[in-house]
């Protein structure tokens, strides 16, 4: 312990570990292995971060949350309730990871974005903004969700997906491949986004549908049922495609049609 740090109440700092500047471990927390706390860095109740994690600036890990492996929580973020941090992962800015979500792999979590529930941040995904991953959601791979985008309930985003703007993903929908989300878009239900397809403006995807290849389903556009469009396909306007219609190849479906 050095510096201002302080080591109160019933807290542990074993090992190799430190505590450093004008950082605080206080409570039930421990701080073990090579792990460090340093700034104005906070580990408080019944914290734990063990391993190489790091925990500083003035970030805050609290509640009954671990920080571990080679993870580090920095500028003014946030990990609480039972949430795990472990890996190469980052969490950053002012973001929360909170309730029992996990962050693992080399993810990031940055800006004021938010990861809670059960929610799983993996691979080297990034969310990043005002985005919020929630639920039983799961980013994945090198996925992004970035921006005001929500991932929530039981719904994927993984690959090289993108969610962004003010998109959402919920339900038990899948994004994946090179696929991207963005404006107002929605995809729910237990529909598909994938390869290189794009979903846009104030679209939704929905039921048992699947877009994919290169198809672009924009503007007030609905897909939904067991619908499928694929290609270079285009859904645009407020025109609807559902039931078990195909639209693919370079077809467009435009206007009012239904």
């Amino acid at each position: 312990v050095f510096g201002n740090a302080k080591v109160t109440g019933s807290a542990e700092v074993t090992g190799n570990a430190k505590v450093v500047g004008n950082a605080e471990v206080c409570d039930n927390a421990k701080v073990s292995d090579n792990a460090r706390a340093f700034g104005n860095a906070k580990v408080s109740d019944n914290a734990r971060v063990t391993g190489n994690a790091k925990v500083y600036d003035n970030a805050e890990v609290c509640d009954n949350a671990k920080v571990s492996d080679d993870a580090r929580v920095t500028g003014n973020a946030r990990v609480t309730g039972d949430a795990w941090v472990s890996g190469d992962a980052w969490v950053t800015g002012d973001a929360w990871v909170f309730d029992n979500a996990k962050v693992t792999g080399d993810a990031w979590v940055s800006g004021n974005a938010r990861v809670c529930g059960k929610a799983k941040v993996t691979g080297s995904a990034e969310v990043c903004d005002n985005a919020k991953v929630s639920d039983d959601a799961r980013v994945t791979g090198n996925a992004e969700v970035i921006g005001n985008a929500k991932v929530s309930d039981i719904a994927e985003v993984t690959g090289n997906a993108k969610v962004y703007d003010n998109a959402k993903v919920t339900g038990n929908a899948w994004v994946y491949g090179n696929a991207k989300v963005s404006d107002d878009a929605w995809v729910y239900g237990s529909a598909e986004v994938y390869g290189n397809a794009k979903v846009t403006g104030n679209a939704r995807v929905t039921g048992n549908a699947w877009v994919y290849g290169n198809a672009r389903v924009t503007g007030n556009a609905k897909v939904y049922g067991n619908a499928k469009v694929t290609g270079r396909a285009k859904v645009t306007d407020n025109a609807w495609v559902s039931g078990d219609a195909w639209v693919f190849d370079n077809a467009k479906v435009t206007g009012n049609a239904r």
